[in-house]
Order: C-alpha cells, then structure tokens, then sequence
C-alpha cells in the first residue's frame, strides 16, 4: 500500500520534470503554459516547481541558467495572484540574488520580478530592496529594449502599489531612475519613462539635488524628432511624445531655471517645428510658474515672441505666439504679490507698449496688424492688463482716425480699435465709473458714425460691427446715442444700394433691438410702420420695381428686429394687417409679395422659439389669422377674386405650411393641447368660432365635398398636426386618419392628396404602437393596393406608398420592409416604375414640411445605414434579373440610396457596387447622371484606390458628360474630372494628353459655371506631374 501510494505521489512529478525538461533543454516553449496551467488547476505548487527546476538551475551552463528561470518567471506571471507572503519573500531573495549572475540570465530573471512586483502578497520592504537591487546591479541601458521597459514596468508597478515605502528611499529613488533612464532612445520606453518622470514630480516624491540631473535627463529629448516608420504596429505617433514630454517639462516651477533659456533658444532657431513646440511649451508652463520663475526671463521671452510675430512667414508660429504672450500675461496677472514687491505686469506691458504702440500710427506698413494683435492678445489676460493697455492704446487710434483721411486707413484703424472694444466685453465692472472706455464714449460714437456716413462700404461694414460691439456694453451709451444710432441703422437698411451694408445693419439691428427694445420701438418701429404703408400705396398704385424693393427691405427689417418679446407684439400685428390689406384687394399683389410677407413670419416665429411667452404669442396670433384668411378665400365666389386665389396658390401654401410649423414645434405640450382642440375642429366639423373676422359666406368643409380650394388648405392642416409633440393627444383621430385617407386618393387635385398622404404618414410616424396603430396601417395597405390597381387614381395611391413608407423607415417599422419591398415590385412597372426610382431619393432625404427631428417625428439614428443593409442587395439582384428596358429604373433607384448615404458606410461596400455605379453613368436619364456623380466626387477622395482600378472607364465617362445637355451634369462631370486628380499620379499621367484636349471644349461653354469648372479641372491636369504638384 505504502508503494502504491508513493508511485501515485512521484507520477505527477515526475510529469512535471518531464515539462521542464522539454522546456529548458528541448527549447519548447509549449510546455511553460502548460505548467503554469497545472499551477492555477492545483496539480503543482510554486515550490514543486522550483524543485523540478532545481538542476537547471544550478547548472554551469549560462544558458540552461537563464532557460530555468525563464520558466519560472513565465509561471510566475500567469500564477502570481496565488503566491503565499512567504514564497514572495523567497522569491524576491532569490531573485536578487541573480542579478549578480551571468548577463545572459538577467532579462529572465527581470521578467520574473516584474511578476513579484504586481503580487499583493509583497511584504513591506521588499519593493525597495528589489530597486536597491536594480539600481546597484544591472546596466539598464546596456539591455534590449523589451528588457528596459520590463525595468519601467516594475518601477511603475511598485509606484503604482508602495508608495509611501519608495517615498521613505528619499532623493536616492530619484537618482536611481535617472540613472535607469539616462541614454534610452527607444520611443516606447520613453512614454513609460516620461509618464514616471511626471509621477515622481506629480506625486511629490523627493527630488533632492537632482533637480537639474532630473531635468537633463528629460530635455535632451526637446524638441521632439521622430518620425514613426512606416506601417508600425506600435503605433506611436510624434504627437504622442511630445505632449508627454511636455507634461513632464512643464510640472513644475523648478524646471523654470532650466527651461525657459533651452525655449527662448528654440524659439531663436530655424527650425519650424522647434519655434511651434517651444511656444506650445512655454504656454503649458505659464499654467504653474508664477512671477518669480518668470522675472529674469521676460525681456528674452518677450523679444523672441515679438520677433516671431513680427518677421514669421507662418500663421501657425504667430498664432503659437500670440498664445503664449496672452499666458504669460494671465501669469503675471494672477500672481499673488507681497506688498513691497515689484509688480512685473506694469513693467511687461510698458515694454510692450513701447515696442508696439508707435507701429499703430502706421495704418499702410506691414507691423501694423502683428502689432496690434500683440497688443490685443496683452491686453486679453485680465481685466488689469487690458485697462492699462486700452486707456494707452485708445487714445491714439482715436487721433490717428482722424489724422488719415483716406477710407483704407481708416477701416484699417477702425478694425483695430474694434479689437480692443472686443476685449472688454470679456471683464465686468460693477461700478460703471470703472470702465476704461466710458472716457471715450463720446469720441467712440462720433468716429463709428463718420465710419457709418462714410462713401466706402468697407468701412461701414466695419463701422457697423464696431457699433454692435460698443451697444453690447453695458450702460455705455445714452437715450440720445441710441436714437442716433437708430437712426444710422434705419438709414443704412433703406438708402444704401449695397446688399452688404444693408444685411448688416439688420443683422446689428437684431442684436440691438435685443438689448435695448424701448429704443427700438420707440424710434425704428414707427418709421418702419410708415415705410410699410407706404410701400402699400406705391403697390396699390403699381409703381415701379426699385419702391417695391424698399417695400420687401421693409419686411426683412421687421423680421431682423424682432428679437425681443416686447417687440414682436409690435412688429407681428404689423405684418398681419399687412397681409390683410393684400386679402382685401387694397394693394396690387402677386404671389411673390404674399410669399415675402410669410418668409418675415418665418423669421419672427424662429426667433420666438427660444421664449415659451413669445412662442405662444405668435402661435396664437399668427395661425388664426392665416386659416382666416386661407378659409375666405376658399370660399366659393359669385366674381372670382384674382387676389384671393394668389392666396391658394401651392408656392404662398407651402410659405405657410413653414410659418405654422415653425410657430407649432416649440410649443409646450399644455399650450399645443389647448390649440390643437380649436384647429382640428376646424377641418373636421368647420367650427370657425375661433377665427377672425369668421362671417364667412358658406361653411368650411374640406373633407365633405369641400371645392378644390378648401381641400388645398389641408396641407396648413398638415403642418401643425405634424409639428406637435408626440405627447399632444389629437381630437378625433380616427375619423382624421379615415378622412385623410380618403382624400390621399382623391385623383382631382394632385396638390391636395399629396399633403392628405403627408399628413396620414406624419401622423402615422408619431402614433404609439399598438391596435390602433396596426388598424391604421392595415387601412393604408387596403387603400394603396385597392388605389394601385384602379386607373384614375394609380398615381395617388403611389404617392400615398411612397410617404407610409417613410414615415416607418424612420421609425423602424417591421412593415416598413413590406412596403419597401412593394415599392421595388413597382419598377418594373411601365407607367409608375420611374417615379419609383425616384421614390427611394424621397426615402432617403430629409424633408422640411413633415416628418422632422424638429417636428417631434419618430426619426431613429442611422435609419439610412439600416435602408441600405437590407434592401441594396434586393436592388442589385433585381437589376441583374431585370429587363433591360426596366434596368434604369433599379439603376436610378440605386444611385439615389448610395448618393445619400455617409460615406463611411458605403467606402467597404465600393469594389461590388462600383461597376453598377459606372453603369449608371451610361443611362440616358440626366437625374440618374447626377446623382451618380453627386455620389462619385467624393468617393474619388476618400478611396482612391479602390477608384484607380477603373480609372480609364472614369476618365471616358466624365468626359462624355461633360458635353451633356443639363448644365448641372456638365459642371458635376467637370469637378469629378477635378477630383480625379486627386488619384495616384502615375495612374493618371498616361491620361493627361488625352484629357487636357478634351477639356478645352467646355472652355468655350455658353454658360460661365460651367466654363469656371472647366478652368479649374484643366488647370490641375496640366500640373499633374510637374514638381511640387
């Protein structure tokens, strides 16, 4: 028995021998996992395995040395979690122990402390002896690289978990890893070196007397040159080292002494990227140094950044150094200084003032731009930098505008003092004496409005911003500069020719008005009332064009300064009883006037969305009043009314249908409830109680046998039931769901179907799911398959498909495949199998009437990346199989999901779909080339190799189109034959002859876009090759 059990003991060793045997003398390296299995499985202990090693490891040999603990360290790795603190212990001795030993041994037996060093077991002590160790016995910079960073490693393990015991080391943990590091050059150590470096100063570990070695150590690495090879799989960038160089650089204030001359030196060379690292530097240090770091260094610092604003051929070296300058600034601005001690701001803005400040007096020389930018980027530190820069600066651009007369100079002068008032927006002052410019407001106010009255529209433009800026100060300007002000902006919106003074000044009128709202309305509004009467008799009289130009400047002006809620409740009635005047017949007017008054709705309504009041404002005064007008005059007439009808006309709809969305969207869902009870009423039962002026001559009945021109106002229906929130619940829905499904199919007005069908599918969209739901779209199914097999109404019953649809595609739909799949049987149809190619253009595209993310629709993320997964392989099988007289169908319906779909999506499906896009190039249809096209441009710069394996078939292609009928295929042809530039050269220059010859005909293009993109195509074939090309 006692044999047995002593065999049953010695077979698992000895399969254990038999592991490190074919480890250490048979140079397998299988069997290490398999022991470090049997270890975590508890078929061996630690120490079995040490003893199974016990040959090996006292072994002459180096060799078989280094391949035993090799073996052990391997274990030690996968199993260190289980060690006892007892085998630590003697692990850790024995380990140690090696690192005397032959050179050979020590990266094993540094991988096996590596696995000591992540073991919770480690008694205290023991991480600093293994580092007493390191330090003493191995040459760290004489191992390979895979070596040196296992040294890093253990070092960041034992910061990571023994802190306080390597704090006790003092100033030796410091020196120790300066040593460590001294000489490395691999990158990848070199992120691991540089993150412990910052630990070490980070974490206040004791740096002693070797600061300096500490930092000399680290900065012979600056400026960072490296360039990763190609293809490499550690992919470390430049970028990568330099900013963790940079994080250990600028850590901490003792560097200051060393680093600030090693950057000013940098900042002095030839060298671009050492100019840029060494400002972006110096800006990172400016974050902890303070005045004492920098006091020594200032007029260096500041010398070499003016230098390189003044004399730098690059933007980014200026930019660099203009933020350096405004850090250095903020430092001194926000040190704490004892009460006897110098205050170096004054003294470095005064340098700064010297050098800069006489360049100002000269608007026409080059300095004067880097100059004032200087001196703006001073200024923009702090509240006291910029009063001690203004109150010197101010002053003397005041006088130098009044000292050049010529309109150049003083825009230019104008542009900087425009920059300066910039600045003190950033500082609040709370007592209004305070501030630096109310001096100079008087002076300020007389030189923008010379700049206003100024011939030059240049200088008005900036004369007007400068007055936006000086408005948006608090209490700077009085009653009477506002009337003045008021008064030029009036001016500048009615007088001047120039579209571009013109748009300004509205734009600065609604950025006023915002602000100061009595002003406007007390001093603009009433003037723009009297313009607006006005430009009533001078159309009711048919005056010519340039009165009814002022007129639509007169609706654009009350938009713009409807910023305000006290000054929408003035301009909105305006506009309303203006488009009553053009109801009645009291004013000549075309569609184009009634359009431009909705465009001024528009605007107003969007600017309300941002107040709840003014929202609700506008939504109850400006939709009413459009369903009264559109009822009265879908009312039938015993004299038709020409004015009346411009009102039905589908341009002046579709200009309401924006108006009340954009008033509907940002309802609250309360107040959309409370208006929602009164609108659908209207449509359903023709309850006109709520509307004015309601004496209407007949009822309003657009679904019961309504005439055509009440049926049109269905689509003002659509737009405010298809902007509310989805928690609104709608009265009556099931008999406005039958009703507009029935209208959708009516075959009398295509105008009023279409919004009937858009409107189901808007409501469709947002109806939670559920019965009724799925009695709806059972509904819609029933009447597209009864309408498409009916003649009259095929068409209808199509549109109704297309935009049911839709509305499920967004929302993810499970029947949305269905119909999608309906859709495709459709293009082989005969008669509606082209406008179901263009159909999957509507599928993809955003609308702007109905089913919008604005509008509170059900629009799911990606819903175009889901369209194309599962039905693009429908469409090319279907395209394959098809007829060849339908093939263009499948191939337009093709182009148009490809050409809306983002291209990331669609860049790995390119080599299968690419022949069919080429294909579709060939179809006679202008649409289908179009968007093809429209899809190919930019897929020829994001993947021009795959696009280069057919680049002869694209080179003929293009070139073919651009002798196209359409225009708008000629000049797309034209920038894809641009963008083929873009392919590897050497793919392209066996073309060049042949495409340089073809493009001189469109050269000669009768219209000038096409001749434009000609120009620029043919230009960049011709340099195709040619050196820095």
């Amino acid at each position: 028995m006692a044999a047995a059990a002593a065999l049953e003991a010695a077979a698992p060793t000895g399969a254990l021998w038999g592991l490190v045997q074919d480890f250490v003398m048979g140079q397998q390296e299988g069997p290490a996992d398999q022991v470090a299995a049997d270890v975590k499985s508890g078929s061996y202990t630690v120490l079995q395995v040490v003893e199974a090693l016990g040959s090996s490891l006292e072994s002459p040999e180096p060799r078989t040395r280094a391949r035993g603990i090799q073996l052990l360290s391997q274990v030690l790795l996968q199993c260190y979690s289980l060690l006892l603190e007892k085998e630590v212990v003697h692990l850790i001795l024995f380990y140690e122990n090696r690192l005397k030993d032959h050179h050979l041994v020590i990266p094993s037996v540094l991988q096996g402390l590596r696995a000591l060093s992540l073991c919770v077991a480690l008694p205290p002590g023991l991480a600093v002896s293994v580092l007493k160790a390191i330090f003493q016995e191995v040459h760290v910079q004489s191992l390979l690289q895979v070596d040196r960073h296992t040294v890093y490693s253990i070092i960041t393990n034992f910061m990571r978990t023994r802190e306080e015991e390597l704090k006790g080391l003092g100033a030796d943990f410091t020196f120790g890893f300066i040593q460590v590091m001294d000489g490395e050059k691999d990158p990848r150590n070199l992120l691991v070196a540089f993150r412990i470096v910052h630990d070490l100063i980070s974490r206040d570990y004791s740096l002693g007397p070797f600061v300096e070695e500490l930092f000399e150590v680290t900065s012979c690495y600056f400026p960072i040159d490296f360039t990763p090879p190609p293809n490499d799989p550690h992919g470390i960038q430049r970028e990568d080292l330099i900013l963790s160089l940079r994080a250990v650089l600028a850590s901490t204030p003792r560097f200051a002494e060393f680093l600030l001359p090693l950057l000013i030196e940098k900042v002095d060379s030839e060298i671009l990227s050492a100019k840029l690292d060494s400002l972006q530097t110096l800006n990172a240090c400016c974050a902890v140094y303070g005045q004492k770091e920098l006091k020594d260094f200032l007029p260096s610092l500041w010398a070499s950044i003016r230098r390189e604003v003044f004399q730098t051929a690059s933007e980014r070296v200026e930019t660099e150094g203009l933020a350096a300058l405004l850090s250095l600034t903020t430092c001194l601005s926000c040190s704490v200084l004892r009460a006897d001690a110098e205050d170096l701001l004054d003294s470095f803005l005064s340098n700064i003032l010297q050098d800069c400040r006489h360049h100002l007096c000269e608007p026409d020389m080059k300095l004067v731009w880097p100059s004032a930018k200087l001196l703006q980027a001073a200024a923009g530190a702090s509240a006291r930098a910029c009063d001690h820069i203004t109150s010197s600066v101010l002053p003397l651009l005041l006088d130098q505008f009044h000292k050049h007369s010529q309109s150049n100079q003083r825009r230019t002068i104008l542009e900087m003092i425009l920059g300066f008032l910039k600045l003190q927006q950033k500082w609040s002052y709370e007592d209004k004496d305070e501030r630096p410019l109310s001096g100079f407001k008087d002076q300020l106010c007389s030189l923008v409005f010379m700049a206003l009255t100024d011939p030059s529209i240049q200088l008005q433009l900036v004369g007007i911003r400068t007055l936006t800026v000086l408005g948006a100060q608090p209490g700077l300007l009085s009653s009477g500069d506002l009337e003045l002000v008021v008064g030029h902006l009036y001016r500048l919106s009615f007088l001047e020719e120039d579209s571009q003074s013109w748009l300004a000044a509205l734009e600065a009128s609604g950025a006023l008005a915002a602000l100061y709202p009595v002003a406007f309305s007390s001093h603009l509004i009433p003037k723009l009332a009297e313009e607006l009467h006005r430009g009533e008799s001078d159309l009711a009289r048919g005056d010519e064009p340039t009165k009814c130009s002022q007129h639509l400047r007169c609706l654009q002006a009350l938009s713009a300064v409807s910023t305000h809620p006290s000054i929408v409740k003035e301009t909105l009635p305006l506009l309303l009883q203006h488009l009553w005047q053009v109801n009645k017949g009291n004013v000549v007017a075309g569609s184009t006037e009634v359009i431009a008054i909705c465009q001024s709705l528009q605007q107003v309504a969007e600017k309300c969305q941002q107040d709840p009041e003014s929202c609700w404002y506008f939504h109850e005064t400006a939709v009413p009043c459009l369903l009264a007008l559109t009822v009265q005059a879908s009312m039938p007439e015993k004299e038709p009314s020409v004015l009346r009808k411009v009102l039905l006309e589908e341009e002046v709809l579709a200009a309401m249908v924006s108006v009340i969305g954009t008033a509907t969207t940002h309802l609250s869902p309360e107040l959309a409830a409370q208006s929602v009870t009164r609108i659908v009423p209207l449509f359903l039962d023709g309850n006109t109680s709520f509307l004015p002026e309601n004496s209407f001559p007949s009822r309003f009945q657009p679904f019961q046998d309504g005439s055509s021109g009440q049926r049109r106002l269905i689509a003002l229906l659509m737009a405010f039931v298809c902007s509310l929130p989805r928690n609104v619940e709608i009265p009556q829905l099931n008999q406005l769901m039958r009703e507009l499904l029935e209208l959708s199919c009516c075959h009398g007005c295509p105008f009023s179907s279409t919004a009937a069908a858009k409107c189901f599918a808007g409501l469709l969209n947002k109806h939670p799911a559920g019965q009724q739901l799925d009695e709806f779209l059972q509904l819609a199914v029933d009447t597209v398959e009864n309408g498409l097999g009916s003649k009259p109404s095929r068409s209808q019953a199509f549109t109704l498909l297309l935009w049911v649809t839709k509305a499920l595609v967004l929302r993810y739909h499970p029947l949305s495949s269905c119909l999608t799949a309906r859709l495709m049987g459709l293009l082989s149809d005969p008669e509606l199998g082209p406008a179901a190619a263009d159909g999957f253009s509507l599928l993809m595209s955003d609308c702007t009437d109905v089913l919008t993310r604005a509008g509170h629709a059900d629009v799911r993320i990606m819903f175009r990346q889901r369209f194309f997964t599962d039905n693009v392989p429908a469409l090319v099988q279907g395209f394959h199989t098809a007829p060849q007289d339908v093939k263009p169908n499948y191939l337009k319906g093709l182009s148009h999901v490809l050409n809306r779909l983002p291209k990331p999506v669609l860049l790995p499906e390119l080599p299968t779909l690419l022949s069919l896009l080429l294909e579709a190039l060939s179809c006679p249809d202008s649409v289908v080339q179009l968007s093809t096209l429209s899809c190919l441009q930019p897929l020829l710069l994001e993947a021009p190799q795959v696009m280069s394996l057919h680049v002869e078939t694209l080179v003929t292609k293009f070139l073919n189109l651009s002798s196209s009928p359409s225009m708008a295929v000629r000049i797309a042809a034209l920038q894809c034959m641009h963008a083929l530039t873009h392919l590897p050269t050497p793919v392209l220059l066996p073309y060049k002859p042949q495409v340089i010859r073809a493009l001189a005909k469109p050269l000669d293009d009768k219209k000038r876009l096409v001749r434009k993109e000609a120009v620029s195509a043919r230009g960049e074939w011709f340099l195709l090759g040619s050196p820095g090309s």
